[in-house]
């Protein structure tokens, strides 16, 4: 590819990330071509991504590869690239719930669907999400009164709805075989339930779970310990050496602080989140239902509770999960009959990209 050359691409807002979203016909078919192209035109690697159209932090250095589907429950498949800003990596062992909410808006904006409901396959997982949002026959209405935290201003609601996320990327809801796990000395629970995810009580590593993104990440320490456990936890969920990739998140939790169900800090996968991810925090949720878990004594939970609002840095995240009622075994763990989420989407510019050349 010349340096005349561009790629179309357009730029979206998903939920509380922003990402570059691809027709797959508009990128190499070869993984490792369309990676390189992928580096190249959000400039990594640089700490400041200044060559390209990164926005020098995971969360908005992402990538949303969109096609038509070829299965029979799905009507476009989603790939998401989570793509490294001083690292040249690009990971696809996750997938991106709040990149998801742009699907399929951007479905609809090049014509591989006329209007919602869209059902989206989620390449990473193999799991289906329903996003339901409004709009025309080839339009979608960006426009709405639904507020979601760390999003200034407000837009339209896209409601989504997961089927089987559990063992996303493990195979299982518990991917160790069981709901406590301890890690040097730590109390974990590993949970997959569209996100791997540790959960662990901040107070077992000597911290509150009220500090600031600024504190944590100042904190040298505390980096050493969560990249030390994320590292042997990778290994016991079956994900083998994580050093290299952003699953699994570890996600300190502490009692609610402002009315909600369990206070949240998560690191992604060493970097302070500024908020949680929208299947992070599907994950969390999912452990507070389990008996034993990590941190479920600290979170507010009713019995029948089927909606929780995971606090985190910037405000609030409402998700939906439902587990069955029937007996919490190892040999035979719970089963999740539904999860969900609301989130927001805008199209922020459509147009060319012009990768930096070869260097």
């Amino acid at each position: 590819m010349g340096s005349d050359d561009g790629v179309r691409c357009m730029l979206m807002r998903g939920g509380t990330s922003k990402g570059t979203y691809f027709l797959a016909e508009d990128l190499p078919a070869d993984p490792a071509e369309r990676d390189d192209l992928l580096l190249r035109i959000m400039g990594s690697p640089d700490a400041r991504q200044i060559d390209g159209i990164g926005g020098a932090h995971p969360l908005t250095s992402k990538v949303a590869v969109i096609s038509r589907s070829a299965r029979a429950d799905a009507d476009v498949d989603y790939l998401f690239l989570q793509v490294g800003v001083d690292a040249a990596t690009v990971s696809d062992r996750q997938n991106c719930g709040n990149l998801l909410a742009g699907v399929g808006p951007f479905a609809v904006e090049r014509g591989l669907v006329a209007k919602a409901p869209v059902r989206i396959h989620m390449v990473n997982s193999g799991s289906v999400a329903t996003a339901t949002f409004p709009g025309a026959d080839g339009t979608v209405d960006y426009d709405g009164q639904t507020a979601i935290a760390g999003v200034p201003g407000t837009a339209a609601a896209i409601v989504l709805a997961f089927d089987e996320t559990e063992g996303s990327a493990t195979g299982a809801l518990l991917p160790t075989g069981n709901v406590r796990d301890v890690i040097d000395g730590v109390t974990v629970t590993c949970v997959d339930n569209g996100m791997p995810v540790v959960v662990v009580a901040a107070s077992e590593l000597g911290r509150t779970g009220y500090e600031t993104v600024a504190e944590l990440e100042a904190d040298a320490e505390l980096g050493a310990r969560v990249h030390a456990l994320r590292l042997a936890a990778g290994e016991l969920m079956g994900l083998g050496d994580v050093s290299g990739t952003s699953v699994p998140k570890i996600s300190l939790v502490g009692a609610p602080a402002d009315g909600g169900t369990i206070c949240t800090r998560t690191f992604i996968p060493v970097r302070v989140h500024e908020s949680i991810g929208v299947l992070g925090a599907v994950s969390v949720a999912t452990a507070l239902l389990l008996d034993g878990a990590a941190g479920a004594g600290l979170a507010a939970v009713t019995p029948g509770q089927t909606r929780f609002d995971i606090e985190h840095p910037t405000g609030h995240l409402e998700v939906e999960v439902e587990i069955d009622a029937g007996p919490k075994t190892t040999s035979q763990p719970p089963a999740v009959i539904r999860s969900g989420v609301v989130r927001t989407a805008r199209k922020l510019f459509d147009g060319t990209v012009f990768p930096r050349r070869y260097s």
